[in-house]
């Protein structure tokens, strides 16, 4: 297994990558088997945070303000990285936002991986529970503040440390990198139709919004239509 590597979790908006936005980074140096540096930010996502996120992970919209345009945040834990491998609970999952945000924002990510949920899977499935709180749970490891990156991403270090220690020697092919691959969604802008509803929504409804509507994706705008609808409810002529 290797020592080196970058032990990272990402808070989101959302379940899809293609559709939704990336909230928070946490990223661990970890080399030689050490954590060496860290590193996290919040990203401004210029739309609101969804309230059943709020309560998830404790992000207010007030927090997401604060955040880094996503480019900058980007290009930092690019740099953070490196060409290191990466480690995550469910490393898919996270993997497929930092790459949909990198190629937006005109970088480029590839990276071999490991992943704690998958190595659980295979080693522990006796466990009833494979979440990450779970399994922390199951090897007494303080988890810190739960759904929030840089905890979760520390955790994920500490994890893979318990599951090598009582696994590795007889297991090593699970510790084994593997290629991660995601296939970047294309965005289409949103439509002129959908600036002018959207506009017409906001200004009936009285909303106060901090986001440029024109940077805006077509699914974005959709789902952010679908939103004030469901909250506000609709234009009445």
């Amino acid at each position: 297994m290797t020592k080196d590597y970058i032990a990272l979790d990402v808070e989101t908006t959302g379940l899809d990558p293609a559709k939704d936005r990336l909230l928070e980074i946490g990223a661990v140096k970890v080399l030689n088997g050490t954590v060496c540096e860290t590193y996290s930010t919040l990203i401004d996502t210029k739309m609101p945070v969804p309230f059943r996120i709020q309560q998830l992970t404790g992000i207010t919209d007030e927090m997401r303000k604060t955040g880094k345009d996503p480019g900058e945040a980007m290009k930092e834990f690019l740099n953070f990285r490196g060409e290191l491998p990466v480690l995550g609970h469910n490393i898919p999952f996270d993997f497929g936002f930092l790459k949909q945000t990198a190629v937006q924002e005109g970088y480029s990510f590839e990276a071999e991986g490991l992943d704690t949920l998958k190595i659980a899977r295979k080693l522990l499935p006796e466990v009833p529970s494979r979440t990450l709180t779970a399994l922390c749970a199951h090897y007494r490891i303080h988890s810190g503040d739960a759904h929030r990156a840089l905890s979760d991403a520390l955790a994920a270090h500490e994890l893979l440390k318990r599951l090598w220690e009582e696994f590795g020697e007889q297991n090593p092919e699970v510790f084994r990198l593997q290629p991660l691959a995601y296939m970047v969604k294309k965005q289409s802008p949103i439509t002129n139709s959908q600036k002018g509803y959207l506009k017409d929504l906001i200004k009936y409804h009285k909303i106060d919004v901090n986001l440029k509507i024109e940077e805006l994706t077509k699914r974005e705008a959709s789902r952010l239509i679908d939103q004030i609808i469901l909250q506000y409810g609709r234009i009445m002529r």
